[in-house]
């Protein structure tokens, strides 16, 4: 049996692990818009933070990793960044556009990540994939305009939010690539939610409110999802996947994560896609492609 054309198991397992990295970053903004039923944006974001630090701190002691760190200043501040802003940013919008509209906005992330890697890791893009960046930002911005159903006139508030959470993530994201250079992308996100634990803990507290002590039973689920799965596991699983088959050959799953995100909002929300989303999805997903081709 002629084997040369199969799948290596390790590339094979890596896609696969892609995927499911993938698939549950994808339901971040659903379960997200799912949680705000229930819970203010601000305490969705610091509670999530709580329940993902748990396994974070336990994953360091039982691999036996010092919590000094050289760069625990940077890891901090990544960490601040992601932990806070992104999922802050994107908790406030959640709670006055639909989270299939936030899937499309936040697609223009990869594009955002790489132009301020040139601003913060010294990166150099091509004049192509400046062009293709600009392409994305206009539809993206364009699609938030009719969205917002104020034309040309103005923006509505969520894809704003929206819009910061995407810059939020991808300078966020450039930060974590680089100190992943020197160590894992595993061990950047566990130490970056053990140094931010006193804020993530006294947030928490703090935001507090009676009203919360008796959620929906999909309230619960929502938050152990993010606290789980969006904070903690996706990150095992892409990171682990990044580090099996390669930044480049993998990071090309990152492209279904759009689409993702609109069947889960679809069948968890119940949202309406119509054909202009589906439109600007496909569109800007093209646009990351070939952005990462030139």
């Amino acid at each position: 049996m002629n084997t040369t054309s199969q799948t290596p198991p390790n590339i094979a397992t890596a896609f696969m692990l892609g995927v499911l990295g993938v698939a549950l970053f994808a339901g971040t903004l659903p379960f997200t818009r799912l949680a705000i039923v229930d819970f203010s944006p601000w305490f969705i974001t610091f509670c999530r933070a709580l329940i993902g630090a748990i396994p974070a701190v336990i994953w360091l002691i039982a691999t036996g990793k010092k919590f000094r760190h050289p760069k625990n200043l940077e890891i901090f501040i990544s960490g601040a960044i992601l932990i806070f802003g992104f999922p802050g940013f994107m908790a406030i919008a959640m709670t006055t556009i639909p989270a299939s509209h936030g899937g499309v906005v936040l697609g223009i992330a990869p594009l955002a990540t790489a132009f301020i890697s040139v601003l913060i890791a010294g990166e150099r893009h091509s004049l192509w994939f400046w062009l293709l960046s600009i392409a994305g930002a206009a539809i993206v911005i364009a699609f938030s305009f009719i969205k917002s159903g104020t034309g040309i006139g103005g923006l509505s508030s969520g894809y704003l939010w929206m819009l910061a959470a995407a810059i939020a993530a991808s300078t966020g994201y450039v930060m974590a690539g680089k100190l992943a250079r020197s160590m894992s992308g595993t061990q950047v996100i566990c130490r970056s939610l053990f140094l931010n634990l006193p804020l993530i803990a006294a947030g928490t507290f703090w935001l507090w409110q009676p009203e919360f002590a008796a959620p929906s039973t999909s309230g619960i689920i929502a938050m152990l999802y993010l606290g789980l799965f969006s904070m903690f596991i996706g990150f095992f699983a892409w990171n682990t996947a990044l580090a099996m088959g390669g930044i480049g050959r993998i990071g090309q799953v990152q492209l279904l994560q759009i689409f993702m995100t609109l069947a889960i909002s679809a069948v968890l929300l119940g949202e309406k896609i119509d054909i202009l989303t589906i439109g600007a999805a496909v569109v800007v997903t093209a646009i990351v492609f070939l952005a990462r081709r030139v």
